[in-house]
């Protein structure tokens, strides 16, 4: 702990230049205390510090001195500061870790390529969650993580959505997908790999087990190959619409499979395309958040929905209120 606060204190002064004693212990989280000793034991060990008092004092290295303890060249860090989630590595229980990584990564850029790197960190940001969504919050998390990390066996209770809803399973834990806020476990239970929300996990035991990892799984591949089969089993059928430019620019381009672009459109800029529907009930629901800028061509029975609801819903706000 102690030559890991040290390596710190080292990296601190070289990237952000002169600090105080009580800002290097607020930082570090320790008292002024060690840190005077800290220091002590740097300069004895022959680092050039040096500390000025008063006002506007503070330690600072000796100008031209650098460590050099990453290993990685200068471009290397600058792209990999494009890597980084600090809210996934949190919940993962890796936030510590991605802060001391990231001050090593600014260690081992010159100047000018440090201001580039900040520049990266102001400019770029990715929030995962979707709208109106805060994200998946498991307890589980960092357990799953460590496991599949260390490639040890887990029992897990999970609740799934078909009966028996709670069973227990040993799995070998795969790897971990961060999807819109969601995490997934891919874990192989008997000869096959499944995928798992881990908020659903109730309970998870590390087993004293060592596994081997599936021949030549690759978990990009994995997944990719997982979300084109989940979306060809989700969507059952498909419906005829006509849709505004607004309607067409509200609903989801990625499942618009046909779009009649006629060299003669209709008056307004509607078109006419043909979507995949998972069911008439979800479509109904997902259709009338459009209102007025979609039309129901086809299937009938999902037109007579739509007809129902909007009469319903004129019934509603046509009717005086009392």
């Amino acid at each position: 702990m102690r030559a890991s606060r040290l390596v710190s204190i080292l990296l601190l002064l070289q990237t952000r230049g002169r600090l105080t004693a009580c800002q290097l212990a607020d930082t570090l989280e320790v008292s002024e205390r060690t840190i005077y000793r800290d220091i002590g034991s740097l300069q004895a060990a022959g680092v050039p510090l040096y500390g000025d008092a008063g006002h506007g004092g503070g330690y600072q290295i000796l100008g031209g001195y650098r460590t050099r303890l990453t290993g990685l060249t200068s471009g290397e860090a600058e792209t990999l500061f494009l890597a980084g989630l600090p809210a996934a590595a949190a919940e993962l229980g890796l936030g510590t870790v991605l802060a001391a990584a990231e001050l090593k990564l600014r260690a081992a850029l010159p100047a000018e390529l440090r201001d580039r790197a900040e520049r990266i960190r102001e400019r770029f940001h990715l929030d995962a969650p979707g709208w109106y969504q805060d994200g998946d919050s498991s307890p589980h998390l960092a357990a799953v993580a460590d496991a599949v990390w260390n490639q040890q066996r887990v029992q897990v209770r999970y609740r799934r959505w078909a009966a028996p809803t709670d069973v227990t399973r040993t799995l070998d834990p795969h790897g971990i997908v961060l999807k819109a806020g969601k995490w997934y476990l891919v874990a192989r239970g008997g000869d096959q790999l499944r995928t798992y929300r881990v908020t659903q996990i109730l309970g998870i035991t590390i087993l004293d087990e060592h596994f081997d990892r599936a021949d030549g799984f690759q978990l990009a591949s994995y997944w990719d190959s997982y979300v084109t089969d989940f979306r060809a089993r989700l969507y059952q059928g498909e419906a005829t619409v006509r849709l505004s430019p607004q309607g067409r620019e509200r609903l989801n381009s990625a499942v618009i499979r046909e779009v009649d672009d006629d060299d003669d459109p209709a008056p307004g800029g509607w078109v006419t395309a043909v979507v995949p529907i998972e069911s008439l009930e979800h479509a109904q629901g997902e259709f009338l958040r459009l209102g007025g800028d979609v039309e129901i061509l086809a299937p009938e029975s999902l037109r007579a929905l739509m007809q129902r609801s909007a009469r319903s819903l004129a019934e509603l706000y046509l009717r005086e209120r009392s």
